[in-house]
């Protein structure tokens, strides 16, 4: 079933049509990624390292800063500005679509081609992630029990059964600003990358494609995360294979969903 999506400029203008798609579908998608990362190695994983060496970069410093308690809330941001930094393998998966041989360089500049609404889409998701942080310290300040963290202990102390509650809000808080940014931006930077689209137009594609297919969505959110943390859990090491399957896969399901 297609459904109209409608852009109002100064007249209505028709954007795309938004397919429905089977609960299976986020699979394939990830078949599709792992595929596209297998037929441009180089640029894929040369992008994905990018994100290892700065997770670690972040890490460092805000370890050495006595900062490392924003660790987490940083971790679980990623999310929320990791379609805005999986341009560059959009761009990748875009050009093997066309036959070509994609480059890292390529992939890095990928933000150029729609300069102006890509930036636009940049500075929402920036925004989400600071307010996301802003929340995270007050809900942090006011819930947590227990001795004061130092790098050594706060771990163990934040998991903690004094400590419930602050993981239980923080977790539903988070959740809830996670799934307004999957609305928003999961189908919106690839169009605007493809279809040179206004940053309005995507995000109201991207809701259109998210409300009609609810529950493959949230199993796609789900894969992501699960994947992204897994990436994470072995050091950030992962990150280099993990981020961009995802950021491939990311690519076929907009493809999927939204059709001219």
């Amino acid at each position: 079933m297609l459904h109209t999506v409608n852009s109002f400029n100064e007249r209505a203008t028709l954007i795309a049509h938004v397919n429905d798609i089977t609960l299976d579908r986020p699979w394939q998608w990830l078949v599709a990624g792992w595929r596209d990362l297998k037929r441009a190695p180089a640029a894929s994983i040369g992008y994905g390292a990018i994100f290892v060496v700065v997770s670690y970069a972040l890490t460092l410093g805000l370890f050495f800063s006595g900062n490392f308690y924003l660790l987490l809330p940083l971790a679980a941001g990623f999310f929320l500005v990791a379609p805005m930094l999986g341009i560059g393998l959009y761009e990748i998966s875009r050009r093997l679509e066309k036959c070509e041989q994609p480059s890292l360089w390529q992939a890095i500049k990928a933000w150029k081609t729609n300069l102006f609404h890509v930036m636009n889409m940049g500075v929402v998701l920036v925004v989400a992630l600071l307010a996301w942080l802003m929340v995270a310290n007050l809900i942090f300040v006011g819930l947590f029990q227990g001795i004061t963290p130092t790098p050594e202990n706060f771990l163990p102390a934040l998991f903690t059964v004094e400590n419930a509650p602050l993981l239980l809000v923080g977790t539903a808080v988070g959740a809830v600003i996670a799934f307004c940014i999957l609305m928003i931006s999961a189908v919106s930077i690839p169009m605007m990358l493809d279809r040179k689209s206004d940053v309005f137009s995507a995000m109201h594609t991207s809701v259109a494609a998210c409300r009609y297919n609810l529950l493959p969505m949230l199993f796609w959110g789900a894969l992501i995360v699960t994947v992204i943390c897994a990436g994470m859990l072995t050091l950030y090491v992962g990150l280099a294979l993990g981020f961009p399957i995802v950021g491939h896969a990311t690519w076929h399901a907009y493809k999927d969903m939204v059709k001219k």
